[in-house]
């Protein structure tokens, strides 16, 4: 018995080793990593208000910005928030792929399109902050890309609003009209956030935020408004529905992070202070997560439970449709920002003359 308590003793000991040999490990493996810099160090256009120090110099190999995933700088935490976010929608996915028939099942299609259009802008905004800061070009690139991501976004929240959330007596009067307007403002919404992104160097810090905000809040209250009329009827349908709670969450996360992406409420308040942590879009990150994270359970929820109606309001082969309507929607925000792209291209040319 003292022998393998010995012997388990060791092995917990070799462990412990190992473990302080990981910093180690991660200098050698980037023994040049360059500390970040002040704000009068990095281009205008790369600087947060009230954001002082903790930017990554330019112009370093990809292999820096890769690596400063792991490095302390002012984009960390925005960085991680979307990845982790990215993470735990993925294991979700997959818990409900095991009782959803995602493939067989087109009524199950916008529940696929809400779990895509997740992934991928939490995947490129996570992108866009970890890469963005190499140069001009590549802080373009990625926040057009960014941009694409929360446009598609906007697109799928749309699809599960109205075919599993929506009353019968809204469905009636937006029936043919709901989704073609929905991937209409979708890509008016990814070509306002370019177009601001784009004159960073000519308009106020307010005009931008109007290009990028107006847009965005026209779609949400458009995508949203299945969940608002079924909300404020809750009253006359009683307490029993479970998604209820949920819709509340998104809908109260949502205009929380609206109120931080406009407002950078928090550096305004201790400038200098939320160089690393604190940011007003650090909070909006989070609170947007949560509201994706809330959307795809009430989502889940209105698929199980009110199939009947559902099934009943959407005739077949509507799936599919909505289905093409997403890709046409995201091949047409790709080249909103391949169009944007070209002209940030224009600029950069004349200004190296």
């Amino acid at each position: 018995m003292a022998t393998i308590v010995m012997e388990r003793i060791g092995r917990v000991f070799i462990s412990l080793q190992q473990i302080r040999e990981v910093p180690r490990m991660l200098t050698e493996a980037a023994p040049s990593m360059p500390g970040t810099v002040r704000d009068t160090e990095v281009p205008y256009y790369f600087r947060e208000r009230y954001v002082c120090t903790g930017y990554r110099p330019l112009n370093q190999n990809w292999r820096y910005y890769f690596l400063s995933l792991f490095q302390c700088h002012n984009e960390t935490v925005n960085v991680w928030t979307h990845l982790l976010a990215f993470l735990v929608i993925l294991v979700k996915f997959r818990q409900l792929a095991e009782t959803v028939d995602f493939v067989g099942d087109p009524h199950s299609w916008p529940l696929l399109i809400l779990f895509l259009s997740s992934l991928t802008y939490s995947a490129f905004s996570a992108a866009a902050h970890l890469l963005a800061g190499k140069s001009e070009l590549c802080h373009h690139v990625f926040f057009f890309l960014d941009y694409v991501g929360v446009a598609q976004y906007q697109y799928g929240s749309a699809v599960v609003h109205f075919y599993y959330a929506v009353d019968e007596s809204l469905h009636r009067c937006v029936r043919g009209v709901f989704m073609p307007a929905a991937a209409v403002l979708s890509c008016l919404s990814c070509l306002g956030c370019c177009y601001g992104k784009y004159c960073n160097h000519s308009l106020p810090t307010w005009v931008r935020k109007v290009c990028q905000a107006v847009p965005s809040a026209i779609a949400y209250m458009w995508d949203s408004s299945p969940v608002a009329q079924r909300l404020a009827s809750r009253p006359a349908s009683g307490d029993d529905d479970p998604a209820i709670v949920y819709h509340f969450g998104q809908v109260a996360f949502f205009l929380s992070c609206s109120f931080f992406f406009t407002f950078p409420l928090l550096e305004r308040c201790f400038p200098g202070r939320c160089n690393f942590v604190g940011q007003s879009h650090q909070l909006f990150h989070v609170f947007l997560s949560c509201c994706t994270l809330c959307q795809i359970h009430a989502s889940h929820l209105d698929y199980a439970g009110r199939r009947e109606l559902y099934s009943r309001l959407h005739g077949s082969g509507e799936a599919a449709v909505f289905a093409g309507l997403y890709a046409a929607t995201l091949a047409v925000c790709v080249l909103i920002a391949a169009f944007m792209l070209r002209k940030v291209k224009r600029v950069l040319d004349a200004k190296s003359k």
